[in-house]
């Protein structure tokens, strides 16, 4: 595995969280969106990661042991939205949105689980920077003993 080979890995990860960090801020600026293009209330969107690259399973790996494992990264497969969370219904007739019994459905975003989600994803990004950093220190102190 070259030095270069990591920093490509750490900047997959990188990207990856910025991108789920991008995902997060969308879900809580439309916390309160009621009406879609569609029509429907907003619904919250959740990232998918998967490693880049080798596709086995990690039993495989467990298997053979000396098959000397090097990771690629990681990439974003998916943005799906979330069917599994309820959507939050709040009773207010003169509301826009409210149907014929006077509900309004309200996103199915919670402010809790997004800002520890967002926290979650920061801590991530720093330590993917963390190891960006290490691996460039170790470059450049192998550059310096060339010298």
């Amino acid at each position: 595995m070259s030095i270069f080979n990591s920093f490509a890995i750490n900047a997959s990860g990188m990207s990856a969280q910025r991108f789920r960090m991008d995902v997060i801020a969308q879900n809580v600026a439309n916390a309160n969106t009621t009406r879609t293009e569609d029509g429907t209330a907003y619904r919250r969107k959740i990232v998918t990661f998967a490693e880049k690259g080798n596709h086995q399973t990690f039993d495989r790996y467990l298997a053979d042991s000396t098959a000397g494992y090097v990771g690629n990264g990681v990439k974003v497969t998916s943005v799906t939205q979330d069917y599994e969370t309820e959507m939050v219904k709040t009773y207010d007739p003169s509301h826009p949105d409210a149907d014929e019994d006077g509900y309004v459905t309200y996103p199915n975003v919670n402010i809790v689980t997004e800002m520890t989600n967002l926290i979650d994803a920061s801590r991530a990004f720093e330590a993917n920077t963390t190891a960006f950093e290490a691996s460039k220190s170790m470059a450049s102190k192998g550059l310096q003993m060339g010298q």
